[in-house]
């Protein structure tokens, strides 16, 4: 009999390799992609929540990333990493200021497919599900929609790289997103920065209108050093106000409570960002990341939005004060002084 819930994450493994970070000048290695997203669900998690990681990592660096792993409080006991033959993914990225990056992938990651992912999926009996798409190919979008149809649980969702296009050398650019509405339809929270907005709809209102209309209850917006906005649908303002969901059900259903679908007014609010304590440059990596795995923790834990939103806050103020991931979800709950 299992005595904790399960938030199982899908995203990927990424070793980075980073120029002009802090303003060093020699290139560092380490840790990135979804290993923030972890760190920060280990640390903002609450005791009855446990983390079952759903990805596919390049047989190059699987076993450093179960090392990785095996270092986390909250992570499952039964997860396992599942270790495919081709080279994992690398990125090498070069800061131009302390928000702005540019970014060069490799490696050859295999997206997950529906007839691969459905039995892992339903061997972790999930309670809710974290998707950051680190990649912009973990999922296409037929996958996420019937990741949608068999999971009823909630599905909190960081768009990240899916507004992406990787050229012939590796290089990410913006790409305007098509079937944004189908897209949205697969999550109940979505969480995305101002660049990515811009690849989507004209303004927030307009993505918070486009993805009410499809289904989805919450639309975070992270805005850097500005802070963060919300959207929620009528009647919104935590998990448990959710509309219910039935497996292999399409849209969401309208809930007596509320949620998309129901009558009312679409509700936005700013919440201010948290200053960093530490006085020079730090470390900007992971925050969106950080800031996306704390909120959707401290949903799950019950919090109103805007309450887990400040919290995502606190946490990504944290976050530039700690160099890289390793040791991050110490640091996050406060047993690392600040380097």
């Amino acid at each position: 009999m299992r005595t904790r819930k399960r938030v199982g994450v899908i995203g990927s493994f990424v070793w980075d390799v980073l120029h002009g970070r802090d303003g060093r000048s020699v290139p560092i290695e380490e840790w990135g992609g979804i290993t923030y997203s972890l760190s920060a669900l280990d640390a903002a998690l609450s005791d009855e929540w446990e983390i079952v990681p759903l990805a596919l990592v390049g047989q190059d660096l699987v076993d450093k990333a179960r090392l990785f792993c095996r270092g986390l409080r909250h992570m499952a006991a039964d997860a396992e990493l599942i270790g495919v033959p081709y080279p994992n993914n690398r990125v090498e990225l070069r800061y131009l200021d302390d928000e702005r990056r540019s970014e060069h992938l490799s490696g050859g990651v295999p997206p997950w497919q529906w007839l691969g992912l459905k039995p892992v999926l339903e061997a972790a009996q999930l309670d809710a599900l974290y998707i950051n798409l680190l990649s912009g190919f973990e999922l296409d979008l037929e996958t996420a929609q019937l990741i949608r149809a068999h999971f009823t649980g909630p599905i909190y969702c960081d768009l990240h790289m899916l507004v992406m296009a990787v050229q012939s050398d590796g290089l990410r650019v913006p790409r305007p997103l098509p079937n944004v509405a189908e897209w949205c339809a697969c999550f109940d929270i979505l969480q995305v920065n101002e660049d990515e907005l811009q690849m989507m709809a004209p303004d927030a209102m307009a993505l918070a209108a486009t993805a009410m209309a499809a289904g989805t209850s919450m639309l975070c917006v992270t805005l850097g050093k500005r802070g963060s906005v919300y959207f929620t649908a009528p009647g919104v303002e935590r998990l448990a106000d959710l509309p219910p969901r039935r497996a292999r059900a399409a849209p969401l259903v309208t809930s007596p409570r509320g949620g998309a679908g129901a009558l009312g007014a679409v509700r936005t609010a700013l919440v201010p960002s948290v200053p960093t304590r530490i006085d020079g440059p730090g470390d900007p990596t992971g925050c969106g990341d950080v800031w996306g795995a704390t909120n959707f923790s401290r949903l799950l834990a019950g919090d109103k939005l805007t309450e887990s939103m400040a919290a995502a806050s606190h946490a990504a103020s944290r976050n530039v004060e700690h160099r890289g991931a390793t040791g991050l979800a110490q640091h996050l709950r406060g047993e690392l002084s600040t380097p």
